[in-house]
């Protein structure tokens, strides 16, 4: 390829190049060692000293250098790793450059004019490739040439991007490149004519870490279940580090999560992974967390501007983010300044005239008859232009749904919603009016009519007057609504409390969940009159949970409260099935009812748990888990102290896990709580990291000094408990409590805090922490925590497994990572469709009778073919009657025939042929040969005529969650899991098998003489069949010509097929066989002979992935 005009001062420095083509101009050189027949040592050498050299342009072997008669000074023009391609280049020099050269005077304009012709070619070969495909340069082609080569992966195993580097394996470090795909990392060095390369799965990476030692100066570690890696002497370890957590955490939510966390629809689909789209993912992520912007939207341009702040009177540097829906800046430095824009609230973008002082103005009005101005936007006219488009498509159809909504009314009158305020405890007719508060949609806060009546009113009153004119004043120079400009001032006012008459409006201004209700006018409504009345598992643990949310406050000791509630958190199951209902959210939508309109409650919700914290609320509640794992890094790092006196911290994570799922609500006073939602609300989670620090550095040296959990427990309860507010019954800042106010006497005295220099001082001490960088230790962290989950997930796996089969406990875990491996394989590079459906089986949480094993990693048939061929202890494996085998192998254990197969499933077949004695691993061939197992028609194994293992199904059999009207009611999905039980304890009574015909028994006796192929006793084992099936056969026509000659009744045969009437007649026993069969000490040595699992297992490990990814390959080059 060509490259830039680079000077070189020695042509043939060291002589590590010898000339293979010259002329007055040009010289065409081979990097000794390179193509010669015979290793010779200077050619190692030099080998050696290429690999060792940590440059990002790995020498090549083959150059073409620019010289000019009588000069010192030549210039590498060109190189390639192959002698055809750098021909290429020297004949298009010959023929295209050489004769002119010879009429220029001066030698110096040959190399001016050289250099500028071939910078000209790599400028129309770049334009040429990002035509075809931007990402993919020469360089990159050849890395990936590279990658293919040496780990013989699958062509659809993306390369993403790739480092030079050095592996250390102790104190011996190996020079090489460290390639990044979308489902692995490699490493390859060649040093010394030693190659060393090994392949690491993202899904086996367990941890992520920066660490540095004495002989490294930084490096990256990366820990798998089974050893650690370590990687140094990257040109830029941060950029390294970035990518590689992402594409780890990426693959982990792809493959062990992929229902529980949301993921971008373009990191789905891993083909269209590149270095650059996972740029562009983590800038989406960080403007998503620090905007708190909805999870689908999509960012357009980003471009660095200025914006006019009339609170400061000048123009503010920072960067602009378009999305689909919004128009969001941030100062230089994050948080002093930022402004949201909803693209519903513009009017109009247009460029203003440019003038010397103000360059590339854009004036952005809004429709509060306000206008924002922009300047020093690069690329003004596309950004504007791109603005107004989707500007445009929003306007349409806002127009569009404000129509339709109108006919709608115009149609039919709305039932009216009304806010009825009364006491239904003194009501003859309770229940009509508790029915009328089902169906009654709150029009205002129930902190309006219902409130806790407290001593010092006054003083609270003229306190909030304080602040209600504070905030008058930020109004009038800051702004008012989503598109006011957020700065410290506004953070200070948090701080010191919203008052409640604003409360409710500002935390839907700062979630922006106003602009969501605005776009979704009657939405809560139509959710209200849809969920009511339903009856399914998250309405059971509402209704469970209603009266334990804030059972102090007044508003939730009435009805009209509990209703709101009740109607709030069933419209929300409704609306996000996904998530349906997870406890701590009653305790949070309840403090929203206090301050705000029930459909406006709604949405905070809905910011909450979807925006705000997400992945929060979910089953296993990872994102939680998460911030917790981040939390403990952050105490290390930031208090280092507390974290080497208390070396275990998981204590203060597993008690600090309560303050972030409710926000601080389950532990501090009520009005110091919500303060800290008003906090929340404004800054986000960063707020309750903050705060989560300054808790434990206020009591450091209590936790530092304390022996066991339960005293740290106590520690933070009692700080946590007297953590008091301007609006709380006693006043901090006043001498210890009163004798009415101080009921803990048990609790020793402590110096009381106020809530807001407790916050003040989390900003203080803590307020350097960035969104950026909670960020990056999310996507870090993320990866422990799944990983947790997965050991969790195998542990209670084999514990309820391991009753039910004799296989080691090693053994068992060995077989269930090979299981686990071969799911993956398949969703690595296997059939799309049948992955994805295996996949959702593997996960699906609506199959409620299914136990817990039953819900994880099952096998299609091509999968449990590829596990069978590696684990079947017969021989024979190699021959087409082993597949036919396989496929009826699976049939029998796809009990539920939904055509997977799971680990219980797989592990008992297993079992039977390692374990078990001989009588059971005859009657496991013996129901390989009768139906289901063999079917009338191998060609389609699916035909099941009689099946004879359980049939029953599951309550949900691949039912959407979302379907309605089918769901049976919880009580008779209850009823019918006894059921299930009682059958399932009625199969474990053993039955006769059937009777096996003639057409069956030839099969049986192909599959033996299959079995014997290549075995040592080959010989012995035929004589002994062909004696066994003689003897069978025998036996079977006398039972064909006894009922007949007897009493001339012959009993009809159960397996009647079309083969005709002898061979429906002619029928063998179970026990006849086995009895034949023990009749030959050659056949018992064979079936008694015991079979080595471990080897197996040690076999299939080196074996699977290599051989399963060759055979996907061949299948794509079809």
């Amino acid at each position: 390829m060509w490259l830039n005009p680079e000077e070189v001062l020695l042509k043939n420095a060291l002589k590590l190049w010898v000339t293979e083509r010259s002329n007055d101009f040009f010289l065409l050189q081979r990097r000794r060692g390179h193509g010669e027949s015979t290793g010779r040592f200077t050619g190692l050498l030099v080998g050696a000293l290429d690999t060792v050299l940590d440059s990002n342009a790995r020498v090549t072997p083959f150059r073409i250098l620019l010289q000019v008669p009588g000069s010192q000074i030549s210039w590498v023009i060109a190189s390639g790793a192959a002698v055809e391609e750098v021909n290429r280049h020297w004949d298009w020099l010959v023929h295209n450059l050489l004769h002119s050269l010879s009429v220029f005077e001066n030698k110096e304009d040959v190399a001016s004019f050289v250099r500028g012709k071939v910078r000209g070619l790599i400028a129309e070969e770049v334009r040429g490739r990002q035509a075809a495909q931007e990402d993919d340069p020469q360089k990159f082609r050849e890395a990936l040439l590279k990658f293919e080569l040496h780990f013989g992966l699958p062509p659809s195993e993306k390369l993403v991007t790739y480092y030079s580097c050095c592996c250390w394996k102790g104190r011996v470090p190996r020079q090489g490149f460290l390639y990044l795909s979308i489902n692995h990392a490699a490493f390859y060095s060649f040093l010394l004519g030693k190659e060393v390369k090994f392949v690491i799965p993202w899904a086996e990476v367990t941890r992520l870490e920066r660490v540095s030692t004495g002989l490294m100066t930084e490096a990256i570690r990366v820990n798998t279940r089974q050893r650690q890696r370590e990687f140094s002497m990257f040109l830029n370890l941060e950029e390294t580090f970035g990518v590689i957590g992402q594409l780890a955490d990426i693959a982990l939510r792809r493959l062990l999560d992929s229902e529980g966390l949301e993921l971008d629809r373009v990191l789905q689909q891993p083909a269209r992974i590149t270095k650059r789209i996972l740029e562009e993912q983590a800038l989406r992520e960080y403007v998503l967390a620090l905007f708190r912007l909805p999870r689908s939207e999509r960012l357009h341009d980003v471009a660095s501007c200025s914006v006019w702040t009339p609170h400061a009177r000048c123009h503010t540097a920072g960067t602009l983010y378009t999305t689909d829906s919004y128009l969001c800046f941030s100062s230089r430095e994050e948080g002093n300044c930022t402004l949201l824009i909803p693209l519903s609230e513009v009017l109009s973008i247009e460029k203003a005239e440019s003038t010397s002082p103000l360059p590339n103005p854009v004036i952005v009005s809004i429709r509060t008859k306000k206008a924002f101005q922009l300047i020093e936007l690069h690329d003004r006219d596309e950004l504007v232009e791109s603005l107004n488009c989707r500007l445009r498509a929003l306007q349409w159809k806002q127009s569009m749904f404000r129509s339709k909504k109108d006919g709608k009314r115009k149609m039919s009158s709305p039932t009216p919603y009304y806010t009825f305020y009364y006491d239904t405890g003194y009501s003859d007719e309770e229940e009509i009016e508790e029915q009328v508060l089902r169906n009654t949609v709150n029009s205002e806060a129930l902190m309006t009519a219902f409130h806790q009546h407290q001593p010092g009113t006054n003083g609270k009153k003229s306190m909030e007057q304080v602040k209600e004119r504070l905030w008058d004043d930020h109004f009038s120079e800051f702004g008012r609504g989503v598109h006011m400009f957020r700065t410290e001032k506004i953070q200070k006012l948090v701080a010191m409390g919203i008052p409640e008459s604003l409360r409710g409006e500002l935390w839907m201004t700062l979630s922006d969940a106003s602009s969501e209700l605005e776009s979704h006018l009657g939405y809560y409504t139509g959710l209200v009159q849809k969920s009511m009345g339903q009856s399914n598992l998250a309405t059971e643990e509402i209704e469970r949970d209603l009266h334990r949310s804030l059972p102090d406050h007044p508003a939730f000791q009435n009805p009209t409260g509990i209703a709101a509630l009740r109607r709030v958190l069933t419209a929300y199951a409704h609306r996000n099935p996904k998530i349906g209902y997870c406890q701590s959210m009653n305790i949070l939508a309840s403090v929203l009812l206090l301050y705000a309109k029930e459909e406006e409650a709604f949405w905070l919700l809905v910011a909450v748990c979807e925006r705000m914290l997400p992945d929060y609320f979910n089953r296993r509640v990872i994102g939680a888990q998460v911030d917790q794992s981040v939390f403990e890094e952050l105490i290390r790092e930031r208090l280092p102290e507390l974290a080497e006196n208390v070396p275990d911290l998981s204590t203060l994570s597993s008690v600090s896990l309560s303050w972030f799922l409710t926000l601080f609500l389950s532990v501090l006073p009520f009005h110091s709580a919500v303060c800290v939602v008003d906090c929340f609300f404004f800054h986000g989670i960063k707020a309750i990291f903050q705060l989560g620090l300054a808790v434990l550095e206020a009591n450091a040296a209590q936790l530092s000094a304390c022996t066991d959990d339960g005293q740290a427990l106590m520690i933070l309860t009692s700080f946590l408990d007297q953590v008091g507010s301007e609006e709380s019954s006693s006043p901090p800042s006043s001498p210890p409590l009163p004798a009415e106010t101080s009921s803990d006497s048990e609790i020793p005295a402590v110096r009381h805090t106020n809530i807001t220099e407790l916050i003040n001082d989390s900003y203080e001490k803590f307020g350097d922490l960035s969104v950026r960088q909670i960020e990056r230790l999310r996507c870090r962290h993320r990866i422990r925590v799944l990983q947790a989950h997965e050991d969790t997930i195998k542990e209670n796996t084999l514990r309820l497994v391991s009753a039910d089969v004799s296989i080691s406990p090693e053994n068992l875990s060995d077989v269930y990572n090979l299981f686990k491996t071969e799911h993956f394989i398949s969703l690595y590079w296997g059939d799309s469709s049948s992955a994805a459906a295996a996949e959702a089986a593997a996960w699906s949480f609506s199959d409620s009778s299914r136990n817990f094993i039953e819900r994880q990693y099952r096998l299609d048939r091509p999968q449990f073919k590829s596990l069978y061929g590696l684990l079947t202890p017969w021989p024979g494996g190699q021959n087409q009657h082993a597949d036919t085998l396989a496929n009826r192998t699976f049939t029998l254990l796809d009990q539920d025939q939904d055509n997977l197969v799971t680990f219980r499933e797989f592990a008992g077949w297993l079992d039977t042929l390692y374990c078990e004695e001989l009588n059971e691993k005859i009657r496991l061939l013996y129901r390989l040969h009768i139906p289901p197992a063999l079917t009338e028609s191998e060609d389609d194994p699916s035909l099941m005529k009689s099946p004879l293992l359980s049939t029953n199904r599951p309550l949900y059999v691949n039912l959407p969650s979302d379907v309605e009207g089918e769901v049976k009611d919880y009580q008779e999905q209850l009823k019918q899991m006894l059921q299930d039980l009682v059958k399932e304890k009625e199969k474990d009574v053993e039955k006769p098998l059937p009777l096996m015909n003639q057409r069956e028994f030839i099969q049986f006796c192909k599959t033996l003489y299959s079995m014997f192929q290549s075995d040592p006793e080959e010989n012995d084992l035929f004589q002994a069949i062909a004696t066994v099936t003689s003897l069978v056969l025998q036996i079977g026509e006398a039972g064909h010509r006894t009922p007949l000659s007897g009493s001339g009744e012959a009993k009809p045969s159960e397996d009647a097929g079309v083969d005709g009437a002898l061979d429906d007649d002619w029928t063998i026993s179970f026990a006849q066989i086995l009895a034949s069969l023990l009749t030959e000490q050659a056949l018992v040595n064979f079936f008694e002979k015991p079979a080595d699992l471990t080897a197996k297992i040690s076999e299939a490990k080196e074996k699977q992935y290599h051989q399963r990814a060759g055979l996907l390959s061949l299948q794509g080059t079809r």
